[in-house]
């Protein structure tokens, strides 16, 4: 009998899997902003930048039923290593709306701000490579982005905050 729980489980799990759909709707460019601080004070020549780079995401429900929004929100500033001047400034806000069916409500939180995000990442790739290039530096190409330990970070950062808020 423990053969069969152990071997229907499986199944279950990927008939689950074959209900789930996932549709993207449109995605876009909801807020974009570039400063090119370099040449705004007149400076030329060769810097070695250190970039760094903040990812937040975002996640709400539409009026329309199984519809939700996703957007990942960059900002990528961009210092020389030498004298910590700023040489430019991206903020990237692109959105998804996602047509999503078949994921079970205690599984949604994790799908939207993973899944979603996932199927975004390229176009913001491209989108920041093609910005930093025609703003006069090489084309910054982004590392992949774990949105899984994204999530399971913020996660046990919201757990430690709420002990401190109980108290």
């Amino acid at each position: 009998m423990a053969e069969e729980n152990g071997a229907q489980a499986p199944e279950a799990a990927a008939a689950a899997a074959q209900n789930m759909k996932m549709n993207i709707l449109a995605q876009f460019v909801r807020d974009m902003s570039f400063e090119n601080i370099l040449s705004q004070k007149g400076a030329t020549g060769e810097v070695q930048p250190d970039v760094t780079v903040q990812v937040n995401l975002d996640a709400k429900k539409r009026s329309a039923d199984n519809q939700y929004e996703v957007v990942l929100k960059l900002k990528v500033d961009s210092k020389a290593k030498e004298s910590g001047e700023h040489l430019f400034l991206l903020e990237l806000d692109y959105a998804g709306v996602f047509q999503i069916e078949g994921v079970p409500e205690e599984q949604l939180h994790p799908f939207l701000l993973i899944e979603c995000p996932r199927m975004l990442f390229p176009f913001v790739r491209r989108i920041v490579s093609d910005v930093t290039r025609d703003g006069g530096f090489p084309p910054l190409n982004l590392e992949n982005i774990d949105f899984l330990q994204l999530y399971r970070a913020e996660i046990q950062r919201r757990q430690a905050e709420k002990p401190k808020a109980d108290a």
